[in-house]
């Protein structure tokens, strides 16, 4: 069942939404060569605990993971694509780090992910995440009243199509609410027309995630890390969109830092 949200659910969503992609710009700004994973999750923690905000991931355990999820941010690196469990280890100089972390504030849950490239940047790594930021923004003009989720979906395989990105569709987008996983799943690749109507009302989290030659995964030892099963580097944008007549209100979005903007002598590529 999926429940329409009235504007003012979808405010009080936008103010967790804010607090999300404040997050994840803090987060990006910590990301260098020579930081721990663990101290990214501490200051996320931290950020979690000061705003009066709870995590979705803490204690989390669905039927694909082992055990409950004990920490607040999914930290995947290179080839790890989602799910990623934060632990002991330092960035290098090139590494493609994907930031995921969803949270409620006042009963009302925002997710968003960001993937950021930690130093010297790969021309490669730069048209990964490229394009995921591109298919997520194709996705979000799909999101509108009288679409089918057939179009959002249609709309990330085609970007993905065209930087020549396999795509896998056993993970991808979802509804979120009250809870952080809601209907309908979102898969990164559909055929347009086809599907659920779209609503106003409607609040999605919209997620593509491409590594770079495969679209097949494998887990961790970890039960959690979820890896490219050929090893090739993966990246993932995502933010938490709200349908309205007015057409796709995206709720975590972010301004771009002086980082992002090139400034600072800056080496990192981001979702915006």
């Amino acid at each position: 069942m999926i429940e329409l949200k009235s504007a003012r659910e979808i405010e009080r969503m936008r103010v967790t939404g804010e607090f999300v992609a404040q997050v994840l710009t803090e987060l990006g700004e910590r990301a260098d060569v020579g930081v721990n994973l663990l101290d990214l999750e501490r200051h996320a923690r931290d950020m979690i605990r000061r705003r009066g905000a709870e995590s979705c991931y803490w204690d989390y355990a669905p039927s694909f993971g082992k055990g409950p999820f004990r920490n607040v941010v999914c930290l995947s690196v290179n080839d790890a694509v989602l799910h990623g469990l934060p632990h002991d280890y330092t960035l290098r100089d090139g590494d493609v780090l994907s930031m995921d972390i969803a949270v409620g504030i006042d009963g009302w849950v925002a997710d968003s992910a960001r993937t950021v490239i930690v130093g010297a940047a790969a021309e490669e790594d730069l048209k990964l995440v490229e394009a995921t930021e591109v298919a997520l923004e194709a996705a979000i003009e799909a999101a509108r009243p009288g679409n089918r989720l057939g179009d959002i979906s249609a709309a990330i395989g085609a970007v993905a199509a065209g930087y020549g990105y396999p795509v896998n569709t056993e993970f991808g987008g979802h509804g979120l609410g009250r809870t952080m996983h809601e209907e309908p799943h979102v898969p990164n690749k559909g055929r347009a027309g086809k599907g659920l109507k779209l609503k106003a009302g409607m609040t999605l989290a919209l997620e593509p995630w491409f590594a770079r030659t495969t679209d097949r995964i494998v887990f961790d030892p970890d039960g959690w890390t979820i890896r490219s099963a050929d090893g090739s580097r993966g990246a993932h944008s995502e933010h938490t969109v709200a349908i309205t007549e007015d057409g796709p209100l995206v709720l975590t979005r972010r301004e771009e830092t002086p980082r992002e903007r090139g400034e600072e002598n800056a080496r990192s590529v981001s979702a915006r």
